[in-house]
């Protein structure tokens, strides 16, 4: 996908309900993946927003939208700011060139669209 979705929210809710089948199917393999993204994302010497900004520049540069809104997503609740979030997809630019940056606008469209509905 080279344009952001319409809506973040929407396609999270949608890829969530379309894992499931996934975890009905395999769940030894769908548990181990969130046990490795607890792990990982943990706090530790790195605090989890730290994690999840490491985590949204690598979806920018990976260019996967469906992981651009669950990080951002994680993000506000984990009271990220934008300022934050402007600053790791700088890093993902840089490192990713301009395929990367035309999914940095997708990443602060997200982060935007998570903020206004946490705000509600």
């Amino acid at each position: 996908m080279t344009t952001a979705p319409d809506s973040y929210r929407s396609l999270t809710q949608t890829v969530s309900g379309q894992l499931a089948s996934l975890r009905s199917s395999t769940p030894e393999v769908m548990k181990a993946f969130s046990d490795l993204g607890r792990a990982a994302t943990a706090s530790g010497v790195l605090d989890q927003k730290t994690k999840e900004l490491i985590a949204l520049a690598l979806s920018v540069a990976a260019r996967c939208d469906p992981c651009i809104g669950f990080h951002t997503q994680a993000l506000v609740k984990l009271g990220a700011t934008r300022q934050e979030v402007d600053e790791a997809i700088g890093v993902a630019t840089y490192m990713g060139g301009g395929p990367s940056l035309m999914y940095a606008a997708g990443a602060v469209s997200a982060f935007d669209e998570f903020a206004r509905l946490a705000a509600k």
